[in-house]
């Protein structure tokens, strides 16, 4: 039984036990029959997505010993789309709503980016936090904000899917709560706005995934260029 606004992203909500995690796990059961069923208009759009993804990932990583590593981008747009869609179906609860979902991914991608960048590339990283042609009284203090804003760059990737994914599921759950008050001419106006928010919420769920991943190989880029 839900006791607040919010208890709709608590795990324990519908169960005795925090098993609605597993629907991060549902679509593993779904990705695998396009590999070896008759392919179909389905499978044809999601190939021309991927080829797409690809594309865009190979511009902007640029670094040729690198290439492969847009894979790694296209399959975390993959996972955080697939879980995004999954949190629009009624009582499945939406992981990527959740910093432990969003931070687990984001920070050991950027944790990973900061350390092959210092390591192998020292002089290129330390050319970064002092901006060209910036004036000289100003390095210390340039050097501190683009300390700061690279330290903060997995908590702003993940609050960003988190509260994007929030906004949009507490805006459905607060009108859906409206609905047992009203006549029958606004239940209608209710279900054709619920169904434009849904709309949106689909749209807000490839972006999110889509900025995720772009901004995640912006950031490898950066220290590999």
């Amino acid at each position: 039984m839900m006791t607040n606004l919010f208890s709709s992203f608590d795990p324990s909500t519908f169960t005795k036990f925090s098993l609605n995690w597993l629907s991060s796990l549902i679509i593993f059961l779904i990705i695998p029959p396009m590999f070896w069923l008759i392919p179909s208009r389905w499978n044809t759009l999601w190939n021309w997505l991927i080829n797409t993804l690809y594309k865009e990932f190979k511009i902007l990583i640029k670094s040729s010993s690198s290439l492969g590593s847009s894979l790694i981008f296209i399959s975390l747009f993959n996972l955080i789309l697939l879980n995004n869609f999954m949190g629009l179906f009624p009582y499945i609860f939406t992981s990527s709503s959740h910093m432990s979902f969003s931070l687990t991914m984001s920070l050991p991608l950027w944790l990973s980016f900061m350390l092959y960048g210092w390591i192998n590339n020292t002089t290129h990283m330390f050319a970064h936090l002092v901006p060209q042609g910036a004036p000289t009284p100003l390095l210390p203090f340039l050097v501190l904000i683009e300390t700061t804003s690279n330290l903060i760059r997995p908590g702003a990737l993940a609050i960003r899917l988190t509260a994007n994914m929030i906004a949009g599921h507490l805006l459905l759950t607060l009108l859906g709560n409206s609905g047992p008050t009203l006549n029958l001419w606004m239940i209608n106006i209710l279900l054709f706005v619920q169904f434009l928010f849904l709309l949106l919420e689909f749209a807000v769920s490839i972006i999110q995934s889509y900025v995720f991943s772009i901004l995640t190989t912006l950031y490898s880029s950066e220290v590999t260029n």
